[in-house]
């Protein structure tokens, strides 16, 4: 799914983003909410940045937002890699990478892009006006026999030549009457 964007696309950089699992909803600009097996995962887009909110059927103790963004007050601190203790989950991991492109290889990278987001059929894509290269993309991916909810987001900071890939993948812990149905259906 595309969402063109009203709001301008606002200079920041990979540094500025701060990476947390207890920041509160901001207002989105953009949302996409998609089931994936027993799990409700709500792609918000908040400008060159996202929350990501995935919660089992019905709620309850299965709940998470992520959240990766500018936040007034933080200081920058996007973790390549972290393991998480979180009540929702029995298990939370999250990966990020910050490329720094030339002009042409952001471009082909966010055609690349474009293309995927738009034909996965659990994708985001925001583009912002004033410049083709400023996007923000996300897509859910589907768990596994093994594998658990998962989700990848890409951010793009033209202005830098910066491509901001991020990486979860969390296994969320089942409601009781989750588990019940699953186990009697």
């Amino acid at each position: 799914m595309r969402a063109g964007l009203r709001a301008p696309f606002v200079d920041t950089r990979a540094a500025d983003l701060t990476w947390t699992l207890d920041h509160p909803p901001i207002e989105p600009l953009a949302t996409r909410t998609v089931r994936v097996g027993a799990a409700r995962v709500e792609l918000r887009v908040l400008g060159a940045s996202h929350q990501v909110r995935a919660e089992t059927h019905g709620g309850g103790p299965g709940r998470l937002l992520e959240t990766v963004a500018c936040l007034p007050g933080e200081e920058g601190a996007l973790p390549r890699r972290t393991a998480a203790q979180v009540p929702a989950a029995a298990e939370y991991l999250f990966t990020s990478t910050v490329e720094v492109l030339t002009p042409g290889e952001l471009g082909a990278r966010v055609s690349h892009l474009t293309r995927e987001v738009d034909e996965h059929p659990n994708g985001l894509l925001a583009t912002f006006p004033g410049d083709p290269l400023a996007v923000t993309a996300m897509a859910v991916t589907a768990p596994g026999r093994r594998a658990p909810l998962g989700w990848r987001t890409w951010h793009s900071y033209p202005q830098s030549g910066e491509l901001v890939t991020t990486t979860t993948s969390v296994a969320l812990r089942q409601t009781h009457s989750a588990t019940r149905g699953r186990a009697h259906g």
